[in-house]
């Protein structure tokens, strides 16, 4: 997904490039097709979107960085309508029925706020939420695209701030990855898979405790072992789960994708999305820039654990 900055067929390009400053013209034009009141509006995150709290209603706001994210968000969209139906406990979508917008050439959608205080569920509740969902079948109406673990990762490598030598070993370290998962024999069968299962992304609702799952953007059809691989590498490679989390989270889960011989492959795939998705920030501040060169100088150095900062 790219993002130039320039004007074709007479449209209008996004206000600048992505930040805090740029999303808030496409906030504003969407409050005001939608009949909300952006007034005051926190920005919450800024990362593959742009997240932000109404104040005038518990709705979230998500800004997508340009309209080639649209058939993406289109399915998000139609994935969460299919979660409401089948009652499976995932973020609602708010605000207007006819959802997603795009103003100022972005691709905008608003969302239940879950929890003022947006606590995050355990590693256990994880494993359950995934394996309700990829024990239901989506209805023959709703098509979702194939996981493609790599499509936005060239993209970011060039867009970002890199010199040149960085550039080139993100790029060859890219090629080296794709080799590696095409050759990939999975042990589970493939269906929907969230695409970016992690603690994170599972709030408890404020009013009644219950776990959900957030950030439906990443649905695919796919690999499951592709659902379970980050919090392996979060408690393996990062030390930011413990030994008892992870054994509970392969416990209710029912699988261990660590004792299957393909998780080396996925875990280091993630890695390289992680460097790649913080370096598409790297204007945002030194300290994220700082964090991007320590990752690509980890990659470069090999195993061992990491003490990568949580982004």
């Amino acid at each position: 997904m790219t993002d130039d900055g320039g004007e074709e067929g007479g449209e209008r390009a996004p206000s600048g490039a992505f930040s805090a400053d740029s999303t808030k013209q496409a906030l504003a034009d969407a409050c005001s097709a939608a009949g909300l009141d952006p007034g005051g509006a926190d920005l919450l995150r800024l990362g593959e979107n742009a997240i932000y709290r109404l104040r005038s209603a518990p709705v979230v706001a998500r800004i997508a960085r340009t309209v080639e994210y649209l058939p993406d968000i289109e399915t998000e969209v139609a994935v969460a309508r299919w979660l409401e139906s089948v009652n499976f406990p995932s973020v609602r979508l708010a605000g207007p029925d006819d959802q997603p917008l795009v103003a100022d050439e972005r691709v905008v959608t608003f969302w239940e706020l879950v929890s003022e205080r947006a606590e995050y569920g355990t590693v256990a509740e994880l494993a359950s939420l995934l394996r309700q969902l990829h024990g239901l079948e989506p209805p023959a109406s709703l098509v979702l695209p194939e996981l493609r673990p790599f499509r936005r990762v060239e993209p970011r490598i060039g867009q970002a701030e890199l010199d040149g030598e960085d550039r080139g070993f993100l790029r060859d370290r890219l090629e080296e990855l794709r080799g590696k998962y095409a050759g990939l024999e999975f042990a589970l069968p493939p269906g929907p898979v969230h695409g970016d299962a992690n603690i994170g992304n599972i709030i408890r609702r404020q009013d009644d405790g219950t776990a959900v799952l957030i950030d439906l953007d990443g649905f695919a059809d796919g690999p499951r072992e592709w659902d379970l691989v980050l919090t392996a590498m979060y408690f393996e490679r990062f030390g930011w789960h413990t030994a008892e989390e992870y054994d509970a989270f392969v416990d209710v889960y029912g699988f261990d994708v660590m004792s299957w011989p393909g998780y080396p492959v996925l875990r280091d795939i993630r890695e390289l999305i992680m460097v790649t998705w913080l370096a598409q920030n790297t204007r945002e501040s030194p300290k994220i820039a700082a964090e991007v060169g320590k990752r690509i100088a980890d990659l470069r150095s090999g195993d061992g654990r990491r003490d990568w900062a949580p982004y």
